[in-house]
């Protein structure tokens, strides 16, 4: 069944990363929607859109629409959300939902009144990397989760503008605060946190956490690394085993191998050596491994009323208030200072 979806938001990241994936997933752009008319304009021509909007209100009353989709920031993600809902539209929106927990919250307790799902674009999940390494962690042969460390930096000129860090915390450290209980399989009970900050709009800490099923972790994050170089690294170790996944896409299993260099038979076996893994970019395959189309698969999926694995607004209302806790604890370290 194709879905007719009203779009809002037609920036760079809507129109590069997740507008290609609609029609790959059954879903029909049938109106869009953006402040900047020309964005919105030339959204609807790359598309073959008629109903143009500058409005959100305007192209909520379009009539229709199955489901709203949007890409925006996370203030009009509250709002907007709850009057879709408030129609009876099913949602799905970039993270983050909302300001704060209290927001996203909200959008929760209006899409259970509404009886309508509300997922959200977490798609550090469906890193090609990451899935792998999560289907690993819960295969059974893996065991406990006894630890993770995480590293996911950026640049200060990536937030220029925002000393204060809300556009580092809101859309790049909430990637972490889903991802990071998801790998551990279970909520993040406590938090600390440890910070430097060499010049204003530049900081680096590490905040540690510990998991609800007795797993601890480390995450390192940042706006002091550029953009031009790979700045994501994942290990989660485990008893004589740890998956290691570099820049989302290298993936290595660990495990428990014999020593090889006294041993005049010494081979490798499947059973207990490493196993690697990184994709083939030569490969004629339109291979998204940053995860845009796997989620919006799922997406659709939930948009339809079917079964999905798609993040929940449950687990934003998680991750946001696992947010909330991070700044916070950042916060009192940077005045401590």
């Amino acid at each position: 069944m194709s879905l007719n979806v009203g779009w809002i938001g037609c920036g760079r990241h809507a129109r590069l990363m997740l507008l290609p994936q609609l029609a790959r997933n059954g879903i029909r752009l049938a109106a869009v929607c953006d402040r900047d008319g020309a964005a919105a304009a030339a959204t609807a021509g790359d598309y073959g859109v008629a109903n143009v909007f500058t409005d959100a209100d305007a192209l909520l009353a379009h009539p229709g629409l199955d489901a709203i989709a949007m890409a925006v920031g996370p203030a009009v993600h509250h709002a907007v959300s709850l009057k879709a809902l408030a129609r009876g539209l099913p949602v799905f929106m970039e993270k983050p939902p909302a300001l704060d927990t209290a927001g996203a919250a909200e959008i929760a307790r209006a899409a259970e009144k509404a009886g309508k799902p509300v997922v959200l674009g977490f798609m550090k999940r469906y890193s090609t990397g990451n899935r792998i390494a999560h289907n690993i962690l819960n295969s059974g042969e893996f065991g406990a989760v006894l630890g993770l460390t995480g590293i996911y930096m950026t640049a200060p000129t990536y937030f220029a503008g925002e000393a204060d860090y809300s556009g580092f915390f809101l859309h790049h450290c909430v990637h972490y605060m889903d991802l990071v209980p998801w790998l551990m399989g279970a909520p993040i009970a406590d938090m600390s946190v440890r910070v430097v900050e060499p010049a204003s709009g530049k900081i680096l800490f590490h905040l540690s956490v510990a998991a609800e099923n007795g797993a601890v972790g480390t995450l390192v994050m940042g706006t002091v690394q550029s953009r031009g170089t790979p700045m994501e690294f994942i290990q989660v170790m485990g008893d004589h085993k740890r998956v290691e996944v570099s820049n989302i896409i290298n993936v290595a299993y660990h495990r428990d191998p014999p020593f090889k260099a006294d041993d005049p038979a010494a081979t490798l076996s499947d059973a207990c050596d490493t196993l690697t893994w990184t994709p083939n970019f030569t490969a004629a395959a339109n291979e998204d491994h940053k995860g845009y189309n796997a989620l919006m698969a799922d997406v659709a999926a939930a948009l339809r009323g079917e079964a999905s694995a798609a993040p929940t607004i449950a687990d934003g209302v998680a991750a946001m208030a696992n947010l909330d806790r991070m700044i916070a604890l950042v916060n009192e370290a940077t005045r401590g200072a």
